[in-house]
């Protein structure tokens, strides 16, 4: 038999199609694969490497201090007075030595040259028997005399800008007048003196030799003319027992502290400074150790009191249970070896060094709570320490009278692990707190940065999401996958599914305008919906089993279901329209001040139950739609087979589909999870964005992803602001990556462990 020439023609192009189309196909096949593969591997690069940029933004935040020595130089002016105090200006370039001689010496702080010597006018054949300097950001001292007198002075530096270039002239006023002031009528030698000056207000205080304790208030009067005069008023205070070694006076003027000889802090007050009064006095030190330093930290609140065997402690007043104000001991840091002979604190952060014997100096923090740096800078004692205003360089002078200039690299030391994480007892507070306040109104700021309050508002707001949104989601993917008319499916599960494009901006703005004051409005009808709607569902689910059969052979067999929708929503209805009512009925007609009052409940408008119905909104298609693509998934042949074995649907559903499906419901509901904890949008639009402990559902809460979403816009690049924000968003990072790591591992697990069904 011959084959026709035409058919075999036919048949070796249509072999070669085919080779052409298999080979375009397998090419099909490849590039599909590699591209697949190259963007997983996209995927993890990117992640990767926005997690490495998260630790390099945050890393500098641990990273210790440290110091630079960039001179070394004797005390500049007359070798031998006594420097009794030691400054610089803002830009580190000038430094100024007040000595025991009423010499004021300015000098070029890199290498101790001299830029003036001026004389501070003090009366002639007068003694100097103390000093004194006020809050450092005032710049101002004042030197105590043997007659009874005090001259205040201020160290002041003028900048211009000759030539473009930046000079710094340095200058010396009399804010209170050029005379001393008169201090003691009875001309007795000022043993001891604090002062401060305000623009309208000035203090002075004094322990004379005779152990009598002196008060000097100034005030301006007012005047249209002139600028004012200064009127006095001088009030004898109630003296230690035993003799004053330091005393110290606040910022605001209302403060008062005196140390005596017994190691005992005696606090007073004087915001009447023709009434002060003695607070109370408490032991500040061990038995047997005196005070060798005492000083306020910046903000004048806290005290710093380091003693003679090297102890350091943070004191400052605590309301007690009666009201009353009580210096209390908040913290102690680590101790020197010998006595404390120096603390300075920082101008603007709740920083100080302390310096000793044979060189000591530690740089701390106090809200902190650490030790920032630790080092030995001589091999003699250090007499005086003088910090830049902001923060960034040191002059030390030891008992050689060789000044030391640093530069210091310290940029973010309020950051600890007991600052981020752990209770802190912050300055005007009765007790530890986990706080966040990243910024405030007041120089005197202490810095609150702990992410206990939002981390905890992340995973409340996660779970109270979670329990509005799992039941419906998990229960909906059952009915829907197992129960359900295929045709009624087609509908339902593209419609729920098509939620999840909802932009979460929109539900976040309409649960913050409409949804929150709805709740409030309608509270006890909303909770009442809670026990009536399962009780009414359940009764009509009764009442259509016992309708006649002809009646419920009407609906076809799978979508039963749409009839509870008219139910759900009559009821619904019917409990909103009673709200009303039951609020007069049971609860005087104000049910949050019943909250308040009665049951001690705070209740805030945007609270935990709209974020619970919002963000639940949000994340029950997410569940929804991969819940029950796993359970509509489970092969039918399992169904089957335990059907045709006797078992009821319901036995089927829970002894084998629900099982089989358990991993794909498991990663449907961590999914589900790693999203709620995700949310901004609505979080931020839905709360009240306060960082508050409080579980209740009536309380709004912070989340690290709103906490960055708002604050960061208004953060300084580079700030410690700036850096914990990108720390936050390290924690949220690394809290969902271990969040869906777990739920990978536990898939894997039941997957492998109902793989044999």
């Amino acid at each position: 038999m011959t084959i026709p020439a035409q058919d075999t023609s036919e048949a070796l192009q249509k072999a070669l199609h085919n080779t052409r189309h298999r080979r375009l196909r397998a090419l099909k096949d490849r590039f599909a694969q590699w591209s697949i593969a190259a963007g997983g591997v996209g995927v993890i690069i990117a992640i990767v490497l926005i997690f490495f940029y998260l630790v390099w933004v945050t890393l500098p935040l641990f990273q210790p201090a440290s110091l630079h020595k960039t001179a070394q130089y004797p005390a500049p002016g007359d070798a031998d007075a006594v420097t009794r105090y030691l400054a610089m200006e803002e830009q580190h370039e000038i430094g100024v030595r007040f000595t025991d001689r009423g010499q004021v010496v300015f000098f070029a702080a890199n290498n101790g040259k001299i830029i003036s010597q001026v004389n501070s006018k003090l009366p002639k054949n007068i003694g100097i028997t103390s000093f004194t300097a006020g809050a450092p950001n005032k710049a101002t001292v004042a030197y105590g005399l043997d007659d009874g007198r005090a001259q205040v002075l201020r160290h002041v530096y003028d900048v211009t800008f000759p030539g473009d270039h930046r000079l710094i002239t340095p200058r010396l006023e009399n804010p209170l007048g050029d005379a001393p002031l008169v201090v003691d009528p009875k001309k007795h030698p000022l043993v001891q003196l604090a002062v401060q000056v305000g623009e309208d207000t000035a203090t002075l205080v004094a322990a004379t030799d005779d152990h009598r304790l002196l008060l000097l208030g100034l005030e301006k009067s007012e005047s249209l003319l002139d600028d004012g005069e200064w009127t006095t008023t001088r009030t004898e205070l109630q003296a230690p027992a035993a003799p004053i070694t330091h005393i110290i006076l606040n910022l605001d003027q209302r403060e008062l502290y005196a140390a005596d000889q017994e190691g005992r802090i005696s606090f007073y007050d004087i915001r009447d400074k023709s009434a002060p009064r003695l607070v109370h006095t408490v032991a500040a030190v061990r038995d047997g150790v005196q005070i060798s330093a005492l000083q306020f930290l910046s903000g004048g609140i806290s005290i710093m009191v380091g003693g003679s065997d090297g102890s350091l402690s943070q004191w400052f007043p605590v309301r007690d249970s009666h009201n009353n104000y009580t210096l209390s001991a908040i913290r102690r840091f680590d101790p020197l070896t010998g006595p404390v002979t120096s603390i300075t604190p920082e101008f603007s952060r709740k920083g100080f060094m302390a310096a000793g014997q044979r060189g000591q100096f530690n740089i701390y923090h106090s809200t902190a709570h650490s030790t920032v740096l630790r080092k030995t800078l001589s091999k003699y004692s250090v007499n005086q320490l003088a910090i830049a205003p902001r923060a960034n360089a040191l002059l030390l002078e030891d008992a050689s009278q060789q000044i030391q200039f640093y530069l210091v690299d310290n940029e973010h030391p309020e950051i600890s692990w007991s600052s981020l994480w752990s209770k802190v007892w912050y300055e005007g507070y009765d007790a530890p707190q986990y706080l966040w306040q990243s910024s405030s109104a007041s120089n005197d700021y202490e810095p609150k940065f702990s992410l206990t309050p939002i981390t905890f508002g992340t995973l409340k707001a996660a779970f109270y999401a979670m329990l509005f949104a799992i039941p419906l989601a998990i229960l909906g993917a059952i009915y829907t996958s197992y129960f359900m008319a295929p045709r009624m499916r087609r509908l339902v599960k593209p419609s729920i599914e098509i939620m999840e494009a909802l932009p979460t901006v929109i539900l976040g703005f309409l649960a913050g305008l409409w949804l929150a004051p709805f709740l409030e409005k309608h509270l006890p009808g909303v909770f009442s919906l809670l026990i009536i709607l399962p009780v009414g569902v359940l009764l009509f689910a009764y009442l259509w089993q016992c309708a006649p059969k002809l009646l419920r052979d009407c609906v076809p067999e799978g979508w039963e279901g749409a009839l509870l929708i008219p139910v759900i929503i009559l009821i619904s209805w019917a409990a909103i329209s009673i709200s009303q009512p039951m609020e007069q009925w049971f609860f005087q007609g104000d049910i949050r001040k019943w909250l308040s009052n009665d049951m001690g409940i705070q209740f805030d408008q945007r609270n935990s139950l709209v974020v619970g119905l919002a963000m639940g909104f949000a994340v029950i298609p997410t569940i929804f739609s991969i819940a029950e693509d796993a359970i509509f998934g489970v092969p039918k042949h399992l169904t089957q087979g335990s059907l045709a074995l006797g078992a009821t649907p319901w036995q089927t559903l829970s002894r084998v589909v629900i099982l089989t499906a358990s991993p794909g419901i498991f990663s449907a509901i961590m999914i589900g999870l790693g999203r709620a904890v995700g949310e901004t949008m609505i979080v931020l639009m839905a709360t009240g964005n306060t960082p508050v402990m409080d579980f209740s559902i009536f309380q709004g809460m912070r989340t690290l992803s709103a906490n960055v979403a708002v604050e960061m816009p208004e953060a300084e690049v580079g700030s410690t602001h700036y850096r914990v924000l990108f720390l936050a968003a390290t924690v949220l990072f690394a809290a969902t990556f271990l969040f869906n790591t777990a739920a990978e591992v536990v898939r894997q697990r039941l997957r492998k462990k109902y793989s044999n069904l």
